[in-house]
């Protein structure tokens, strides 16, 4: 009789255990690709990392990862259809902040809210940082804001755009300064280095990937993160006494109900990428900051911005 229990209680214990495997792969089919959608042009940042994960991923996960384009509406097309597709796992998008926030907040029918986007994780982000012209008098960034005190209007920022987080960073500086510098918004982070040298603006709002093509003609007098970038021989924001961290986030999400352990086994692969040093090294140079947050760090974080964008869009508002 105990012989017989005890069998019976192996079987049962395999029965279960099978029915989670199954369970899982019901959940991430291994026969069906992983779309990973991008809400940008072909060659922009978003683009161009998930191009650079893309064999990684293929290797970790064990099936074809194919990226896919839905531009338009700063990404909160691509957004909406993402929290509409199937919860299986192999329908992800790539996310960016600040736009994946500032969509539902300034547009009433953005098609989504942030907090039904499921992050997998909050894989790099490109900090802004403030630069001059190579020969400009401002040599440091309290150069800079005492000739924006001494004489209002003597100095300029240009940056891509409004709501982006280049214009976010500025209205941060002016805020936290005390000061009102003129802002000047271009249509793309292309035209940045264009309007500097050309003297158009005295600074710019820009990327630190951006930059990395114009060291010799732009001196950075500030970075915007929480460390300073071994590239870049210049202090962040915060060293100087401003509390400025902003760039362009980017990372994975998925549809809301998607199983946890999906999104989990999306970070885990995600996570070791980050981790390959060849992997690394390629960002590097990109001038992309790699980040390592799981999916409950990336959904705090997300929740955390949006309540620092809503103070934020309240001052550009005024």
């Amino acid at each position: 009789m105990k012989k017989l229990l005890m069998a019976f209680a192996c079987c049962s214990l395999f029965l279960l255990t099978s029915n989670y495997s199954l369970a899982e792969e019901v959940q991430f089919p291994k026969n069906e690709p992983i779309n990973y959608l991008i809400p940008f042009s072909a060659g922009g940042e978003s683009d161009l990392f998930a191009r650079l994960q893309q064999p990684y991923l293929e290797k970790e996960l064990g099936k074809k990862v194919v990226v896919s384009y839905k531009v338009g509406a700063a990404g909160a097309l691509a957004w909406s259809e993402l929290v509409n597709s199937p919860a299986t796992g192999h329908y992800t998008a790539a996310i960016n902040l600040p736009h994946i926030i500032l969509q539902p907040l300034q547009r009433k029918n953005a098609g989504y809210r942030t907090e039904d986007l499921k992050p997998a994780m909050i894989f790099h982000v490109t900090p802004c940082v403030l630069a001059v012209r190579s020969d400009s008098p401002y040599k440091t960034l309290d150069d800079f804001l005492k000739a924006a005190k001494e004489k209002p209007g003597s100095v300029i920022i240009g940056a891509c755009g409004n709501g982006t987080s280049g214009h976010l960073a500025s209205v941060m500086l002016n805020k936290q300064a005390g000061l009102n510098i003129p802002y000047v918004p271009f249509p793309g982070t292309s035209d940045l280095p264009i309007a500097l040298l050309g003297k158009h603006v005295t600074a710019i709002m820009a990327f630190t990937s951006g930059y990395s093509q114009y060291t010799k003609d732009m001196r950075v007098l500030a970075i915007a993160s929480e460390e300073r970038d071994p590239n870049i021989d210049a202090p962040t924001f915060k060293e100087l006494g401003y509390n400025i961290v902003e760039g362009s986030f980017r990372g994975l999400a998925v549809p809301p109900s998607t199983p946890d352990s999906v999104v989990e086994k999306l970070y885990q692969a995600c996570a070791k990428i980050n981790a390959e040093p060849e992997f690394a090294k390629k960002a590097a140079s990109m001038g992309m900051t790699l980040l390592d947050m799981n999916p409950k760090e990336s959904a705090e974080f997300l929740a955390a911005k949006t309540e620092e964008y809503k103070t934020i869009l309240t001052d550009i508002n005024k």
